[in-house]
């Protein structure tokens, strides 16, 4: 029997990613730091053997405990710059494979730096940033760069309008801005430093077509894209509009049926020396798209089907067939090149 442990399972993506994997039969465990919100979610479904674990992150033992219940954790709860290393910790030190929704880049390289060579000890799974932001932008640039050689610039860029963001969104995006240790890839070389974030224009496919975007945000496209394709530069990019609509960061209230009315286009350009590729995905609701893919992964990591170690989305699955596996559960739909 496999066991799926969801930690900050009382939150938006948490409740999403519980739903899912009982739709599809699966046994879970549920687990946050509140014990009156994990009891309230008892009665929502048959939840399996394990039912509820109370865990923080500054109770190792509680995470270890929580992780020696389960094959797999998938952690929902940000921002990851605070969860992110005890909860991987706790499942890499209890055999137990870990997946995340790290949209911060620095717990991402935290991951690879700390946990790489115990992750492949254990014969475990480590997956940071499979998310919405990052880990399909990941997904996404390795399909379309498929074909394309001599890659000199990878650009994934993100149209997203009626974001409604979380308490936890929220924590981590102002996280992400007051940053000045923006992690970049240039030239072939990972760069560490103050960016100043500037206004630039790109041009999404029709019908979004050309829109205002923030160049480069701080996802983890610039450290994780390069693991899996070589390119000289990597940049993620984001409509400006995105966060200049009012209810991106006064929405975090609000009920999951309203928060599920975005509607997003992540485009990946590649350019390459004598050629150059483009893909797109396009659907609403980026958080179940986000949750779809974490669940996903889970499912195919115990299943024994990807390698042992910290691995970046596009590592560890072969991007347009994990890409078509999502779109056939309608989390998006997917425009890829002839043959990639």
């Amino acid at each position: 029997m496999t066991i799926y442990a969801i930690y900050g399972a009382t939150g938006h993506t948490g409740r999403l990613v519980t739903a899912e994997l009982l739709s599809r039969g699966k046994d879970v465990v549920l687990s946050g730091r509140d014990p009156d919100k994990l009891a309230a979610l008892e009665p929502t479904g048959a939840l399996g053997p394990a039912g509820t674990r109370t865990a923080t992150v500054d109770d190792a033992e509680s995470l270890r405990a929580l992780a020696d219940t389960a094959d797999v954790i998938i952690n929902c709860a940000g921002p990851f710059a605070v969860t992110g290393m005890p909860v991987a910790r706790a499942a890499a030190e209890a055999g137990c494979h870990y997946v995340d929704h790290s949209v911060e880049v620095h717990p991402v390289r935290q991951l690879y730096d700390t946990l790489a060579d115990a992750a492949q000890r254990a014969g475990i799974t480590v997956i940071p940033s499979l998310s919405f932001y990052g880990g399909l932008g990941d997904l996404l640039a390795g399909a379309v760069a498929r074909g394309v050689a001599d890659i000199d610039r990878i650009t994934v860029a993100y149209a997203v309008t009626n974001w409604k963001m979380t308490t936890g969104a929220v924590n981590t995006a102002r996280l992400l801005f007051a940053d000045t240790e923006r992690v970049g890839f240039e030239n072939g070389e990972l760069r560490i430093g103050f960016v100043e974030p500037r206004n630039a224009v790109f041009a999404f496919p029709p019908p979004v077509g050309p829109r205002t975007v923030i160049a480069p945000v701080p996802f983890p496209e610039a450290f994780t894209v390069p693991r899996h394709t070589p390119v000289r530069s990597v940049e993620a990019q984001l409509t400006a509009r995105t966060f200049e609509e009012e209810q991106a960061f006064a929405s975090e209230h609000l009920d999951s049926a309203d928060r599920a009315d975005s509607e997003f286009t992540i485009a990946a350009q590649v350019l390459g020396a004598s050629g150059s590729a483009s893909g797109a995905l396009r659907g609403r609701d980026l958080w179940r798209a986000g949750a779809l893919a974490s669940v996903e992964a889970a499912i195919r990591i115990a299943g024994g089907a990807v390698k042992s170690g910290v691995v970046s989305p596009g590592e560890a699955f072969d991007a347009p067939e994990f890409l078509a596996a999502l779109a056939d559960r309608d989390a998006f739909t997917v425009e890829l090149p002839t043959g990639a």
